[in-house]
């Protein structure tokens, strides 16, 4: 038999573990095919002109996972990679921030089955809740002044630098000045300056990248022979590791806007949950296009997000699923954020 431009061996109906061979299907049927060499999970063989196959739905549950053995960790990877090639609706992302590996799907149970096949390949693997990308910023401006000096033999090392520190609104980034006059700080070495305070930012003194703050060099000294692009990075990168915790640093959180779609009956539920998650519900309204359905809006810390969808359905019958997409950073205060320094700084021992 084929199919398009591939040969099918055999045609089989499945009925849990067994497969039951049959001659021939018909429309509508749902069968297995095998030794098909040319089609992969996804496509359409036989397909009219046009056809598309459904996006899969975004994921709504994450693990971070870790091979076991060290050895493991590229057998892993590939592993991982054909996995994602048979089932479109696993997603697989890397943290560039914490280097976890980040495998995503439906929910715990489609997550576990991924596992498990892992487990058959002969991969002993951990996994773990991924970690949010928490941020900090500063609350209030400060002045710092600081001097790098080495003296070894030969050439030393020498840099002095002011800076002048101050908050943004959130949202605005992070920004770079400088109001060197008289030469006093050579031009050659401002950029310096510049790649020393932007690498000091990747971990401030909460433990997290620091965001939404100006930092301007006013004046500084050098030395003729000493002085060097190195030198005067790490001045400044001194400067700010000693100015930042007198800043006032204040943890922020990632918050999300979530869309959950649930038949209506649910919809009161729904909103109890969402409650109880440190959340605001913006609204909610009928589905378009989904008779008896609702959409409820909210907007979520992402820290909140990691079960969410277990809860959902054990309240509605297995029926409800969500949407979400980075909307904003804000502040994260109190015992939250006590807990999520002293959980950063454990961490980091």
């Amino acid at each position: 038999m084929s199919l398009g431009a591939d040969r099918v061996g055999s045609v089989m109906s499945l009925f849990g573990a067994k497969t039951i061979a049959k001659g021939s299907a018909f429309a509508g049927e749902v069968v297995a095919l095998s030794r098909m060499a040319n089609t992969a999970t996804g496509d359409l063989p036989g397909a009219a002109s046009g056809s598309i196959w459904p996006e899969p739905p975004q994921p709504m549950y994450s693990f971070a996972i870790r091979a076991v053995r060290q050895a493991d960790e590229v057998k892993l990877t590939s592993v991982l990679s054909r996995l994602k090639e048979t089932d479109p609706a696993l997603k697989l992302t890397i943290n560039s921030e914490t280097g976890e590996q980040i495998l995503s799907g439906q929910g715990e149970l489609h997550l576990k089955i991924a596992l498990s096949r892992l487990q058959a390949e002969g991969l002993a693997v951990t996994s773990t809740e991924p970690a949010v990308p928490y941020r900090e910023t500063i609350s209030k401006p400060a002045v710092q002044h600081s001097r790098h000096k080495k003296q070894s033999g030969g050439h030393g090392e020498f840099a002095d630098v002011h800076l002048e520190i101050r908050p943004l609104p959130h949202g605005s980034g992070f920004l770079f000045e400088d109001r060197i006059t008289g030469g006093v700080v050579p031009r050659q070495y401002i950029p310096a300056v510049e790649t020393g305070v932007t690498a000091s930012l990747a971990s401030g003194p909460l433990g997290f990248r620091v965001v939404d703050l100006a930092v301007t060099l006013t004046d500084g000294t050098f030395h003729a022979v000493d002085s060097s692009d190195m030198a005067f990075q790490k001045a400044a990168a001194k400067a700010m590791a000693e100015a930042l915790p007198l800043c006032g640093p204040v943890l922020l959180e990632p918050v999300m806007k979530v869309t959950v779609s649930v038949p209506s009956e649910f919809t009161p539920k729904v909103q109890r949950i969402i409650s109880s998650r440190r959340s605001q519900i913006l609204g909610f309204d009928a589905k378009a296009g989904w008779q008896g359905w609702d959409e409820v809006v909210a907007l979520m810390p992402q820290a909140e997000l990691g079960n969410l969808v277990v809860e959902l359905r054990s309240q509605s019958m297995g029926t409800g699923s969500y949407v979400s997409s980075f909307d904003h950073l804000r502040e994260l205060q109190g015992k939250d954020a006590e807990r999520v320094a002293a959980a950063r700084a454990e961490a980091a021992k």
